[in-house]
């Protein structure tokens, strides 16, 4: 994992996550966290990053604006006590200019009207301070899930299953091991279903904002999946990138 001026000023760090429906669906992996305090945006990086997620940080409003403005982001973590410029006004641009990524407020605001202009002001969900990260990790996972329709923690494809809960994949039953980029690869992919993902598109999504990212990487990834998986669950689109398939014939 490697950060960017010490995660809480445009840092990052990385890996993946999932969720269910019968190959077809949107898949969330970078998360944006902005918060001040340089202990906590650590720490809440460290965590989503061991939980899967690509991160990214910022530690003020200013820089949060920018990045959720020139990167795609699945989720976003945002405290309410900012420099330069406030969680609840930030949120609020977000929404009168269309930004709808998830958001979860993080706050030491306890009072209950903050956190109703907070809800208002379009937030999806609201956590007070003290928290505990695994709390926040799961209210991640349902906020994102909740964006996509999703009532489950599992993805499938035919044979193929993605746990987002276990991090696991397997074939019939069989446990498939993965390393943390060709989760992230396939998680992606799976939530996408049928529709073809552009080698582009897939480098946004599986690495962090400062990652040096190279899209003839995917390609590695992918091909490693084909062989681990053991059947053609992947295929290539020629010159345009590459779907979700069910191999029996199912979707």
């Amino acid at each position: 994992m490697c950060y960017r001026a010490a995660c809480g000023a445009g840092k990052r760090i990385r890996r993946s996550a999932s969720i269910h429906v019968n190959c077809a669906i949107t898949v969330w992996l970078r998360v944006l966290v902005v918060e001040d305090e340089a202990l906590l945006s650590r720490q809440l990086a460290k965590a989503l990053a061991d939980a899967g997620y690509a991160v990214d940080c910022a530690d003020d409003g200013e820089q949060a604006d920018f990045l959720i403005r020139t990167e795609p982001y699945d989720a976003v973590m945002l405290d309410l006590g900012l420099p330069k410029l406030d969680g609840l006004t930030l949120l609020r641009q977000w929404r009168d200019t269309g930004v709808a990524v998830p958001v979860l407020i993080l706050t030491a605001r306890g009072s209950w009207h903050e956190k109703v202009q907070g809800i208002d002001g379009g937030a999806d969900d609201y956590v007070a301070k003290p928290f505990r990260i695994e709390e926040v990790l799961a209210r991640v996972r349902a906020l994102i899930r909740r964006a996509r329709g999703l009532a489950r923690s599992q993805l499938t494809c035919g044979a193929l299953t993605l746990d987002i809960g276990t991090a696991g994949v397997s074939v019939a039953g069989a446990p498939i091991k993965l390393t943390s980029h060709e989760f992230r690869v396939l998680s992606y992919l799976m939530h996408h279903g049928g529709r073809v993902v552009s080698r582009a598109e897939l480098t946004e999504h599986i690495y962090a904002q400062d990652f040096d990212r190279d899209s003839n990487t995917v390609e590695v990834f992918v091909a490693r999946l084909r062989r681990k998986l053991g059947a053609p669950f992947i295929e290539t689109v020629r010159g345009v990138g590459y779907r979700m398939r069910d191999p029996s014939g199912g979707a």
